[in-house]
């Protein structure tokens, strides 16, 4: 007759094969390297509640008339405030600048989605192929110098060249016999400047992140295509490329979350505040947040600004990746 043994959760014959097995699971604990690990993650942790979710509570502002009552806190403000819904929303939605705001938002990030990955992609390329460790490493330094510069510092040093009176360039234009031209009030001149001004701070450092991609691909790859006659060409074709595709993927899928936001260093300082001149195609949404903010603008306005801005990066970002995800499962990274 079979014994039997209760085992937590289900009733086994003593003897048999499962019982066996189960008798040999022993329980997880606790072990010294879990602590570490936990007192090691345990700062970014904190970081995160403190400055990235506590904050988040103030998304309620976008769906309130935010008043100041005297002598009382900002969080007793709030909760008084009168409800109001998505009419703040109304703002921007109603506004005669969202069609700007969007167009360049959207148009400049899309350009800067397309070249940033296919500049750095080829100047990664181009850099694992010269030989001489030296030269290349003086290269990447040269393009990925900028990359720590401030846009205000840069600010000035595009200034230095597009100055009406002492700019660098009108000084070589009128050496030529030709009339100075007044940079910032030609509007026409602008989203050259401002893609050119963001690929050159940008591209050094996404270069050399699909350069760390490059050396990580297996050597004998390269050896096996020399012994069998491939060019450099279709070494990179049949070998650089394809491996550089989960990175690629990846980097499209961030960028793309980010197609709503704007670079405020690159449109605001840049073009010096953004004149009257410049606003059809400097202007963005989160330079328009910005100025609002300076304004009279009800602080709930704004909010629900920025709140639509990250609803549709969200919605963005999703989309990238099903759609990745319908082309390729395993390139995915939701």
């Amino acid at each position: 007759m079979l014994k039997w043994k209760y085992n937590k959760t289900v009733l086994l014959p003593e003897g048999s094969a499962m019982w066996g097995k189960m008798r040999k699971i022993k329980r997880i604990k606790w072990t010294r390297d879990d602590t570490e690990l936990t007192l090691l993650a345990l700062p970014t942790f904190i970081w995160y509640i403190l400055f990235s979710f506590l904050p988040m509570f103030g998304v309620i502002i976008a769906f309130k008339r935010y008043q100041i009552f005297p002598g009382k806190s900002f969080l007793y403000n709030i909760i008084h405030s009168e409800w109001v819904g998505f009419d703040n929303f109304e703002y921007l939605i109603k506004s005669n600048s969202l069609y700007i705001l969007l167009r360049n938002t959207l148009g400049y990030n899309f350009v800067f989605i397309v070249l940033g990955i296919v500049i750095p992609v080829t100047l990664a390329i181009m850099i694992s192929l010269i030989y001489s460790k030296r030269k290349s490493k003086v290269y990447q330094t040269a393009m990925f110098f900028p990359h720590f510069l401030s846009w205000v510092v840069v600010s000035y040093f595009v200034y230095a060249f597009l100055s009406y009176d002492k700019g660098i360039v009108n000084i070589l234009i009128k050496h030529f016999g030709k009339e100075p031209v007044q940079w910032y009030m030609e509007p026409k001149y602008w989203p050259y400047i401002l893609v050119f001004m963001s690929m050159w701070k940008s591209v050094g450092y996404n270069m050399v992140v699909y350069l760390a991609s490059i050396t990580g691909i297996d050597p004998s790859l390269y050896e096996a295509a020399v012994v069998d006659g491939a060019s450099k060409w279709q070494q990179v074709k049949h070998i650089t490329i394809p491996s550089l595709k989960p990175v690629v993927i990846m980097m499209f899928i961030l960028n793309t979350g980010k197609i709503f936001y704007s670079d405020f260093g690159l449109f605001y300082q840049v073009t010096r505040g953004i004149p009257a001149s410049l606003y059809n195609v400097a202007s963005t949404i989160d330079t328009y947040v910005y100025n609002a903010l300076l304004s009279s603008t009800p602080i709930g306005m704004t909010s629900a600004a920025t709140v639509f801005q990250s609803v549709a990066c969200c919605i963005t970002i999703l989309l990238a990746n099903w759609l990745v995800k319908k082309i390729d499962e395993d390139y995915a990274i939701i």
